[in-house]
């Protein structure tokens, strides 16, 4: 197997130009005073579909024979692939059926439906949803159309790349995140194929979710390894195994991989919402939180891929509050309180004595390990950092209250 050339990177991009949008790219002030280095945000969150999986799956059935498409195509996804092929099939006139876990996200259901495909709900987990797919592609003959593991798709992706090399040519390093693999494969490929043809040196750097890190063992063992996905909040790349091409192109061309922790990519969430005024999915956060939490550590300008920006609101929710948490800004503390009047306005004067703010509370008399005299009140306050946390705390012991943190 050979890496994809950069005539096919071309071909691609003009393929994919009658769907595809050329997103922008911007630099973020955050990201840039805090790594020293000049830090651009390619904004694939903003695409057709709302990620990049678009230009792989419409670059992939491009190539489709007439009988195969003929055929119809089917795929099996959670959410982001799902609408890629949806959307690409019904440019192209092909009949596509999509197959999603029955947990599949409501927003992301109803966007494969409304670009056209027929959508099959079953499994409750991925693997029952790709067996299922599988056994249709057999009775159908119907052309199946993988995420990640085929060169096509591969090399769809990889025009992100192409892009940022004409956006930001300045460019030294780019970062991506990593599930199967197919997207920092297309991008590794592209990037290294274009600095290699101008005489300088390029670094491209993969990230995973710390639940979800198939490649880091990979990489170790010189082949693709099952690993055990544990739950984790960027679903879009949890990947139980690398696929096989384009491990083999991420072994060449990739020069580290790092894993970021849950309260990493909701801090990442966070800042990007806040500082940069951007919806990003966990998936698509990874690389922003490498470079919060020091775990990518650029020289020269740096370009990070924002993957996709398909969130369901309710988990959006969740995560800003998290991320708050995890970054010493949404604080809740406990309280054991004497059962008298006056009590609960003792504590809300140390905590305005301390400068914050209660977001929320709850009184109750009826918690476990409570005396019959006692009462507990529970306060979700927003402070500034860890600092103002730590000062609201002493303020409440001032105050002789005996506060505690919990967690979120």
């Amino acid at each position: 197997m050979t890496n994809p050339s950069l005539d096919d990177f071309e071909k691609a991009r003009e393929v994919i130009s009658q769907i595809a949008i050329e997103t922008p790219i911007i630099r973020n002030s955050f990201l840039s005073d805090l790594t020293g280095q000049e830090i651009y945000l390619k904004c694939e969150n903003l695409q057709r579909t709302g990620a990049y999986k678009v230009r792989g799956a419409m670059n992939r059935l491009s190539k489709l024979t007439e009988p195969e498409r003929k055929r119809g195509v089917v795929a099996a996804s959670a959410g982001n692939h799902a609408q890629g092929v949806a959307l690409a099939a019904k440019r192209l006139g092909i009949k596509a059926t999509i197959f999603m876990p029955i947990g599949a996200s409501i927003p992301k259901h109803e966007a494969t439906l409304n670009y056209g495909a027929d959508v099959v709900l079953t499994g409750s987990i991925f693997d029952e949803t790709l067996a299922a797919a599988l056994r249709f592609t057999q009775e159908s003959k119907a052309v199946f159309i993988p995420p990640f593991d085929d060169l096509d798709i591969i090399t769809g992706q990889g025009t992100v790349a192409m892009e940022i090399s004409e956006q930001y040519p300045e460019f030294e390093n780019v970062i991506a995140c990593v599930g199967g693999g197919g997207l920092i494969a297309g991008v590794a490929s592209a990037t290294k194929q274009i600095a290699q043809s101008q005489n300088r040196e390029v670094k491209v750097f993969g990230v995973q979710a710390e639940m979800a890190a198939a490649y880091p063992e990979s990489l170790k063992q010189g082949k693709p390894v099952e690993v055990k996905v544990r739950p984790t909040i960027a679903d879009g790349i949890a990947v139980a195994k690398p696929g096989q091409i384009p491990f083999e192109i991420i072994k060449d061309n990739v020069d580290e991989i790092v894993t970021v922790t849950e309260d990493e990519i909701a801090q990442a969430m966070v800042m990007l919402l806040e500082r940069a005024k951007q919806v990003v999915e966990p998936g698509g956060a990874v690389g922003v939180a490498a470079l919060m939490a020091g775990k990518i550590k650029p020289t020269g300008p740096t370009v990070v891929t924002l993957s996709g920006g398909n969130i369901d609101p309710l988990l959006l929710q969740r995560v800003i509050r998290h991320g708050l948490a995890a970054s010493d800004r949404y604080t809740n503390v406990s309280v054991m309180l004497p059962d008298r009047p006056g009590q609960l306005v003792r504590t809300a004067e140390a905590v305005a004595d301390a400068g914050a703010n209660v977001v929320e509370v709850l009184h109750t008399r009826h918690g476990n390990g409570l005396q019959i005299s006692e009462v507990e009140l529970n306060l979700s306050v927003e402070t500034r950092n860890r600092a103002h946390r730590d000062s609201l705390i002493e303020s409440l012991k001032k105050a002789g209250l005996n506060p505690s943190l919990h967690d979120d």
